[in-house]
């Protein structure tokens, strides 16, 4: 009877420890848990409210129809690139407090654990290994239209 009780409460031990450990598991660029969602959004930076997305190191938040769970935050990092990120913390699952923001217009953090990233790259900088999660995109520079998909 012991040994019987010695067995199965070692393997339920070893069932819940497995359930714990992978419930919020890394994968390669995000944590198990983080959300997918389709990301369509077209942007025309001819228009005065995304001007900024005309300078490089220009920034703003995204929060449109299609934009995600909690929205982009879309950088000019360069003439002709942009960097598109989640909002949600790549590293983390979410919950009200992992909505990443932007400060001093040099960084990205996570309000949660302070995680931090560069605005410009999205390499890590302090607590989190993985990048910010980002987004393909289409540029037309002719005609100043940004299209981010996913």
């Amino acid at each position: 009877m012991k040994k019987t009780f010695s067995i199965l409460s070692i393997f339920t031990l070893l069932i819940f420890s497995n359930l714990s450990i992978n419930s919020c598991g890394s994968t390669d660029d995000t944590v198990s848990c983080f959300p997918s969602t389709p990301i369509n959004v077209t942007l025309n930076l001819n228009l005065p409210a995304y001007n900024v997305l005309n300078q490089v190191g220009g920034w703003m938040y995204v929060n449109e129809q299609q934009s995600g769970t909690r929205g982009l935050i879309i950088v000019r990092a360069s003439d002709t690139n942009f960097k598109v990120y989640d909002r949600n913390a790549p590293h983390i699952c979410p919950d009200s407090n992992t909505t990443l923001e932007v400060k001093d217009n040099i960084s990205i953090i996570c309000p949660k654990d302070n995680a931090t990233w560069i605005l410009l790259t999205g390499q890590p900088t302090a607590v989190s290994s993985v990048p910010p999660k980002t987004y393909p995109y289409n540029y037309d520079p002719t005609g100043k239209i940004l299209t981010v998909y996913y």
